[in-house]
């Protein structure tokens, strides 16, 4: 089955419908994680680097990657789908240097492309990003580094404008181990003259995943020890077929949700190395798994008990494994503590949990933890849990991506039938999340917003 640029998603949109769970149910059964959001998007941003056909298989469908492709199509992409989840994509000319200012805000992957534009046609306009109203995420880090590379960057209210004779290799040391700022130095390093080294870089398995595609194109980058990555750019690159890694942070969802309501869920297709630290903490608190050659299970071993988590970097316990572990450390007993190191506003959500029935108190101090770099700075990015807490259904909105899954956690917990909107935020991370839910017991349906 093929179809020319089908589905493509506009850069806005608005619920479709909301969710309508009832609580109360353990999960059981079994669920297929879908392929990593966040490294389809980037592996879909590195084909512009070629001229030449690329192939990504296990492509989820969802909001972001439609998004995404939408973009690509505004550059001049001819995108296929072979079959549901395959898609070919080819960029023979770049049509359009600047992307449209309506994805200004959308997410982040825009300014991914500048690295791309400039090795194609030495010149780009792409609207400043957005996402989730989780935190500032500055570009500072990813317009330093294209500098240091040779590219005149001219910043305005809504885009940044990038230009270049060519980008030559340079020694890059990241103030943080930005994921994002890596990524854009490994797309803009893989063709520029000479050797470019970053120091300090984010080694995260999406991160790893791209730079398998980049050696598969014909980039030459070696991971060495101490967060190094050196490139050696390259003439030109070819296409490419890939598979993105699974979904580390749906594998996590599943584990809470199944954990939390005291279920059992094997999540196929998981990969162990891929989740470590989460699977230690789960076990710490009461959870338990068991890995085969299919995927991973995940249960209740005991009654659940506090515990106290930071968020880092990789190989730290991901910010997006936070959202999940509050809902679950509701239901356990003592408080708990989380320190939030990456995003300075990730806790947002948790008042409407406190709505709910929750016992979640913010703090502006570093607890639990080593100071980080939101110290003193005013900003409430730890959380103490007090459980476990009978949480009762309630309306819900979701504010963002990784918070809705925590509601719908929330709401399968609860006692009574909760009626959750802003489910595009939801979409656009998790593949089919109603029918998965459903497959593995859950009480959900959805309604249709109604007309305003």
């Amino acid at each position: 089955m093929r179809a020319e640029n089908p589905g493509i998603a506009t850069p806005v949109a608005r619920d479709r419908w909301r969710y309508r769970i009832t609580g109360g149910q353990p999960l059981i059964g079994t669920v297929e994680v879908s392929g990593a959001k966040n490294a389809v998007t980037k592996l879909l941003v590195a084909t512009l680097l070629t001229d030449q056909p690329c192939t990504l298989t296990r492509v989820p469908r969802m909001v972001e990657v439609d998004v995404v492709l939408g973009m690509l199509a505004e550059l001049g992409t001819r995108v296929e789908w072979l079959d549901p989840h395959t898609v070919r994509v080819t960029t023979p000319e770049i049509t359009s240097r600047a992307l449209s200012e309506a994805y200004s805000g959308v997410n982040r992957i825009p300014i991914l492309m500048m690295g791309p534009l400039l090795h194609r046609v030495g010149q780009a306009v792409v609207p400043l990003p957005g996402g989730c109203r989780i935190g500032k995420r500055p570009v500072d880090f990813h317009l330093a580094g294209l500098r240091a590379m040779g590219a005149e960057i001219i910043e305005q209210i809504r885009s940044v404008e990038v230009k270049t004779l060519g980008l030559t290799g340079t020694h890059v040391t990241l103030p943080f181990p930005s994921v994002g700022a890596t990524e854009n130095l490994l797309l803009a390093a893989v063709l520029a003259h000479g050797t470019t080294i970053i120091s300090n870089a984010a080694v995260e398995p999406e991160i790893i995943n791209l730079i398998l595609f980049l050696q598969q194109m014909g980039a030459l980058v070696d991971v060495e020890v101490d967060r190094t990555i050196v490139i050696q750019g390259v003439p030109t690159l070819r296409g490419a077929v890939h598979a993105p890694i699974p979904d580390r942070i749906e594998v996590a969802s599943f584990a809470a949700a199944a954990v939390a309501t005291d279920g059992r869920v094997e999540v196929l297709g998981a990969r162990q190395e891929h989740v470590t630290t989460f699977l230690n903490q789960l076990r710490k608190i009461g959870g338990e798994f068991t890995v085969t050659d299919r995927g991973i299970t995940f249960y209740r071993a005991r009654d659940l008990t506090a515990a106290h988590v930071q968020t880092g970097v990789h190989p730290g316990y991901m910010t997006d494994w936070q959202q999940p572990l509050v809902v679950l450390l509701t239901q356990a007993s003592g408080a708990s503590v989380i320190h939030e190191t990456i995003y300075e506003d990730r806790f947002g959500y948790t008042r409407q949990l406190n709505d709910m029935g929750a016992t979640i108190a913010l703090s502006t101090a570093c607890l639990g933890g080593r100071r980080c770099r939101f110290a003193a700075r005013d900003f409430e990015h730890s959380a103490v849990v007090s459980g476990p807490t009978q949480l009762a259904a309630a309306d819900l909105e979701i504010p963002d991506l990784r918070a809705g899954f925590a509601y719908i956690m929330a709401a399968l917990v609860a006692q009574g039938a909760s009626l959750i909107s802003g489910t595009r935020f939801l979409e656009r991370g998790y593949e089919d999340p109603v029918g998965k839910l459903r497959s593995i017991g859950a009480d959900i349906t959805t309604e249709p917003i109604p007309p305003s």
